[in-house]
């Protein structure tokens, strides 16, 4: 795992490439290096994980290709017997040198044999072209800024908006979706110049200022090849298999364990190949775990933990969250309200001082296997469609008089009530993404300036235009192709990346494979949520392994104590951001509409933390954006 960046065909790329590879230090704090050759300039920052000695260094360069390379091949070692095979020889033992090999002998035929998280740019010194790639699902990030012919690129977005940033402009509709989502989707940028490689593509520049581009691997394409799969998919095999080659490391691997099913299925797996492996797991403050009404998962992760013989390590999240607020926001790149991201850095953190490099998590799992409340929610929605309307009313009524929180504890139940009724009569897509954001269109229009109609018109159209690109006939799958295809990039990987790295950690999502996509797409909906539980063919998987007290435990969280925070430690920042704040001050927000949020919150009438969450991390962002100042904190 490393940070990338670079320029081509761009004034002064030597130097400029200089400072963006600096910008990513805490990618790689393991080495650095510079490649040069006429108007491509590649830099690199490493962090060592396989092949730790210098035959590993980047940026690396054979037969007139130069690589610089951010990621892993899991499928590495049976990649490197097929060149060898073929005559390749090898000078050292990294998968960037097997990506460099098989580059040369196939071009970007590669692409769709490899499995792994990558991204990565190769240079031709005998055609003058740059290629850059993006893995099949968006697990690593790479941005880029185009200009006539050329490019600059880099890991990170806020390495550009410091070294471009008198030329970047913020992106409205970003800020809207950001707004919308509480993140900015994969297709959109915080600012209108810079790009994101789309997954599973592939875009070259020419000498000759021409580009072009090519998808090599389409994940609507493998869901669609999935639902007419009729044959018997053993899951575990699959799972299995994608978790031992994740293993694959020349340093210490440890796992995140939350005492969840997705973590405790990979920790017992992984212990099984390494035993004694490390787990990290977090608990917090009692009082705050009361008042947003946690359930006890490190109960769970002690249990896993002593089954499976792993060192459990457990860590009490009691942060200063108005010092890391600021801070966060400026690891995360782009506008990302989940507080999640606090408890990976710190995980990460606490795991980096142990000498821990690489962790494996269980992102992913709830987004193809319907794991998430609102997959089954959307389903009672369709019953629940069929109560007559009288009845439906009076329910409606009943639970909005209904507190969400007393002065000392909060109640998820009537949340979640409340939660259902705001999109249980609406058509299918407009439901499914009322159950996940922040606001419907009536709210987001009635927050932000009336100038901006029309860019909130485009962000919700951009949503239906996502959920309905598929032929897919079961509504369940439809649920987690949108998922892994908005949600899982935009957010849970967005964030998992920028939170674990700015740690200087790797962290590795065996669930977020290839081949477990392409098996998980081959279970139909009936097999992922039967009657009232999600999940349920994962469920069925694990039980090859895990007890049941794991399996069907209730469903856990990996978040943090936002009402305790929102109503105690944050409250002075949230009055501050309100009445003096430059969102509301240029007039993107509206005042009376934040208040109104803040009234409910505090009447317990709605739970509103979330929201004025991520109102507070769009301020901060946006201040460092105007200012300039987006390297600010370290």
């Amino acid at each position: 795992m490393c940070g990338i960046a670079g320029a081509y065909s761009w004034p002064d790329g030597g130097p400029l490439t200089d400072r963006l590879t600096q910008c990513l230090a805490h990618r790689g704090p393991d080495g650095d290096g510079r490649y040069d050759h006429r108007e491509v300039h590649l830099g690199h920052r490493r962090l060592s994980i396989v092949d730790l000695s210098e035959t590993g260094a980047q940026p690396m360069t054979a037969e007139g290709l130069a690589l610089t390379y951010n990621g892993e091949l899991y499928n590495a070692p049976e990649l490197r017997a097929e060149l060898e095979a073929a005559g390749v020889r090898f000078r050292g033992t990294s998968d960037t040198e097997v990506l460099l090999r098989a580059w040369r002998e196939w071009g970007t035929d590669c692409l769709p044999r490899l499995r792994g998280m990558f991204a990565f740019a190769v240079y031709d010194e005998r055609t003058g072209e740059l290629v850059l790639v993006r893995d099949q699902l968006g697990i690593k990030p790479l941005f880029f800024v185009r200009r006539g012919g050329g490019v600059v690129f880099a890991s990170e977005l806020k390495a550009l908006a410091r070294e471009l940033g008198d030329t970047l402009n913020v992106d409205q509709a970003a800020m809207i979706a950001s707004l919308l989502y509480y993140w900015v989707p994969d297709s959109r940028c915080a600012y209108r110049e810079a790009e994101k490689l789309p997954p599973g593509t592939w875009l070259r520049f020419r000498p000759d200022g021409s580009t072009d581009t090519g998808t090599y691997w389409s994940l609507r394409q493998v869901a669609e090849e999935g639902a007419a799969y009729r044959g018997e998919v053993d899951l575990h095999a699959v799972i299995e298999d994608s978790t031992r080659k994740h293993l694959l490391s020349d340093v210490p691997v440890a796992t995140f364990l939350s005492g969840g099913l997705d973590s405790s299925y990979l920790t017992a797996l992984a212990a099984r190949e390494q035993p004694g492996i490390s787990a990290y797991t977090i608990g917090f403050r009692p009082e705050d775990a009361k008042f947003e009404a946690m359930p006890d998962d490190l109960r769970y992760a002690r249990i896993v933990a002593r089954k499976f013989g792993v060192d459990l390590h457990e860590i009490e999240i009691a942060p200063d969250v108005q010092e890391l607020l600021p801070r966060m926001t400026h690891h995360l790149d782009e506008p990302i309200g989940d507080p999640a991201a606090i408890n990976s850095y710190l995980i990460c953190s606490a795991a980096r001082e142990a000498g821990v490099k690489v962790l494996l998590s269980g992102m992913g799992a709830d987004e193809l296997f319907a794991g998430y409340r609102k997959h089954l929610a959307n389903l009672l929605a369709l019953r629940y469609r069929r109560v007559p309307g009288v009845a439906r009313r009076a329910i409606g009524a009943a639970v909005d008089r209904l507190p969400v929180a007393s002065s000392t504890r909060g109640y998820r139940s009537v949340r979640f009530a409340k939660r259902f009724l705001s999109f249980a009569d609406l058509p299918e897509e407009t439901a499914f993404r009322r159950s996940y954001t922040m606001y419907d269109r009536a709210e987001l229009l009635d927050l932000v300036s009336p100038d901006l109609q029309s860019e909130v018109d485009d962000v919700l159209t951009e949503h239906a235009d996502v959920y309905y690109d598929t032929k897919l006939t079961d509504q369940v799958n439809r649920m987690c192709l949108a998922d892994a295809r908005m949600f899982l990039p935009g957010l849970n990987l967005a964030y998992t990346d920028r939170s674990t790295m700015a740690a200087s950690t790797e962290v590795r999502t065996p669930f977020v494979d290839v081949e477990v996509v392409r098996a998980a797409f081959q279970v139909p909906g009936r097999e992922k949520i039967v009657g009232r539980q999600g999940k349920v063919a994962l469920k069925k998987a694990a039980t090859a392994i895990l007890p049941d007290e794991i399996v069907y435990r209730p469903k856990g969280l990996f978040s943090a104590p936002l009402r305790a925070w929102m109503s105690r430690d944050l409250a002075p920042l949230v009055r501050e951001v309100i009445e003096e704040g430059v969102l509301v001050e240029s007039g993107f927000l509206q005042r009376d509409a934040l208040r109104r949020l803040v009234a409910e919150d505090a009447a317990g009438r709605e739970d509103r933390a979330k929201h004025l969450w991520h109102v507070l991390t769009l301020e901060y962002w946006y201040r460092g954006a105007l200012r300039g100042e987006r390297l600010g904190v370290q």
